[in-house]
């Protein structure tokens, strides 16, 4: 038997600046698809979801993060437009000075309620349920 056919695996930090309480960081894309994002990417070879999303946070954001809970996993077959990808999304707190670095062209900080548009992917979902876990400390439903 072969090997199976598989969804890509990535992942999405929401980075909550430990200087700046109540703002998260989003990127600018630099890469198709192009607006606003989570920071975030696929998960290499022999690394876990944990390590991905603390490198991923780096390379993005310059900003080194503590992972502090998994708001859900996310694995619509039309999240993404490049193809079918499942993304574990982490909301971290982050220590330094955001910098948008390798595929981020920009790296801002926002109020989670009144991000800028367009967000790529599913993002805005995302915040959604970022939203009502900080309203309710209850991750989002199954979907």
């Amino acid at each position: 038997m072969g090997r199976p056919e598989t969804p890509l695996l990535a992942v999405d930090i929401i980075i909550e600046p430990e200087q700046t309480p109540g703002r998260i960081l989003l990127i600018e894309r630099r890469n198709p698809p192009h607006g606003h994002a989570l920071p975030g990417g696929f998960v290499d070879i022999g690394e876990t979801l944990e390590q991905a999303a603390v490198r991923e946070a780096l390379e993005e954001t310059s900003m080194a993060v503590t992972l502090k809970a998994l708001l859900g996993c996310y694995s619509d077959p039309e999240r993404d437009p490049r193809g079918h990808t499942v993304s574990a999304v982490y909301i971290a707190s982050g220590r330094g000075e955001p910098e948008a670095r390798d595929d981020a062209r920009t790296v801002q900080l926002i109020d989670p309620q009144h991000p800028p548009q367009p967000l790529a992917f599913d993002h805005a979902l995302i915040l959604q349920d970022y939203l009502h876990y900080l309203e309710t400390g209850q991750t989002p439903p199954l979907r």
